[in-house]
């Protein structure tokens, strides 16, 4: 049975293109006008068990290899808009149905210096969840349906310091550390739903080995 978009979330296009939208995500750097690139933050569940899919990329990939992301990717000449792109990669990467998911909106595009796009991410909502897994296994490594309720929970959260100086909010799940670009996402995203809850940004916590070769 599908699940019908909940009520506190029908009006979510009008929080996300409000004129100062774009000062939530706090990473959030000015677009440039260069390469585009889309992702898909997809909710799904009841109102008291939301979840999110999180893609994990693989570990020997030359970029961001390991990390913590939304599904999404460049956008193509045949995409039409950055819809179309978030919902063809998320199809590609994870077997997410195009046709299962009702648009609720889309944030500010933001310019990411690492990889110089200007990335343009659409929320949905999932009306016929399933669990998913690699579908692209050459880039992604797992699939992970996040309970928005870990993410929100002030234990799990805390702020990362970067050794090029850039802080900003990170999220603790068991062996799963997501911080940079898609935590300012989640973060910004919550805070324009109002979903937020008070937690310790004086709390810092350590950016794994790993992934410290990476620039924002």
């Amino acid at each position: 049975m599908s699940d019908p978009v909940p009520a506190e979330l029908r009006d979510a296009s009008a929080r996300f293109t409000q004129p100062d939208a774009l000062r939530f995500i706090a990473g959030a750097r000015t677009p440039q006008g260069t390469r585009a690139a889309a992702v898909l933050i997809l909710l799904s569940g009841e109102p008291a068990n939301y979840e999110v899919v999180l893609v994990e990329k693989r570990a020997d990939l030359r970029s961001h290899a390991g990390q913590l992301a939304f599904p999404g990717g460049s956008m193509e000449p045949t995409d039409p808009d950055p819809v179309a792109a978030a919902l063809r990669e998320a199809d590609e990467e994870v077997g997410v149905v195009p046709a299962s998911v009702d648009v609720l909106g889309m944030l500010p595009a933001a310019h990411i210096p690492r990889s110089g796009f200007d990335v343009t991410s659409v929320v949905g909502w999932w009306r016929d969840p399933v669990r998913l897994s690699p579908v692209d296994v050459e880039e992604i490594q797992a699939v992970h349906q996040v309970p928005v309720a870990r993410l929100l929970d002030p234990v799990n959260r805390s702020t990362w310091v970067h050794q090029r100086g850039f802080t900003g909010p990170a999220f603790t799940l068991d062996d799963l550390y997501v911080w940079g670009f898609t935590a300012y996402l989640l973060d910004g995203l919550f805070e324009l739903l109002g979903w937020t809850l008070p937690w310790d940004a004086s709390r810092v916590t350590r950016i794994p080995a790993r992934f410290l070769s990476e620039r924002l």
